[in-house]
């Protein structure tokens, strides 16, 4: 069972996110909070598998109660649901460590998907959205050095797998590009996360635009 905690300033939204989770079997909405800090002390009590956040709330917003859960010894993950979809809360999101973002006005079906997809531990970013990072990362300043060195811990065949898991293709479809097994590549994308400290694909994404590993429009 998926344990899932809902944050969002807006009693109707939470009582729509309900309905629509509560009628999986497999997911259960353990707990609720109105505002951020509220928020964060339900998540730290329970700890579910996961939490959605709004942007926007009284009190302390959800970008700042993400990296409050986060740093707190909790197993669980972070879907930020908002229905804006500015491009420094995107940033902000993926730089707060979060495991997906995903907008309101996506239909019930991607909201379940979204949740069972960050439950089994992988990154999620709304479709909607990824043109939006690409370009934020094309107006962002020169590559980290720190991020551009780390890469020195990958082998010639795990910086080929990131920068194309940076460009959005799923395991299948690196496996088809590099001639490799899927499983192979899944084991090529474990090693990854690894050996630079990331917790999954989203983190991976950004991690590789923030190197200049990839570079938008380009390689």
């Amino acid at each position: 069972m998926i344990r899932v905690v809902l944050v969002d300033d807006q009693a109707m939204v939470r009582t729509g996110l309900r309905m629509v989770l509560s009628a999986e079997s497999d997911i259960e909405v353990v707990g609720e909070a109105a505002d951020g800090a509220t928020g964060v002390r339900v998540v730290t009590e329970l700890r579910p598998d996961v939490v959605l956040l709004d942007v926007r709330m009284p009190e302390m917003d959800g970008l700042e109660a993400a990296r409050r859960i986060l740093a707190a010894d909790v197993p669980t993950r972070v879907v930020v649901l908002t229905t804006f979809d500015e491009d420094e809360y995107v940033a902000a999101a993926l730089r707060a460590g979060v495991s997906g973002f995903l907008l309101k006005v996506a239909p019930p079906e991607d909201l379940v998907a979204a949740v069972r997809t960050v439950a089994a531990g992988h990154g999620l970013l709304d479709p909607a959205l990824t043109l939006r990072v690409i370009e934020g990362y094309a107006a962002a300043p020169a590559p980290d050095p720190a991020r551009a060195a780390a890469l020195a811990a990958l082998t010639e065949r795990e910086v080929d797998v990131l920068s194309l898991v940076a460009r959005g293709l799923s395991n299948a479809e690196i496996a088809a590009r590099l001639y490799l097994g899927e499983a192979t590549v899944k084991t090529h994308v474990s090693r990854i996360l690894l050996k630079l400290g990331l917790r999954d694909r989203v983190q991976a994404v950004a991690f590789a635009y923030e190197s200049g590993l990839v570079t938008p429009g380009g390689g």
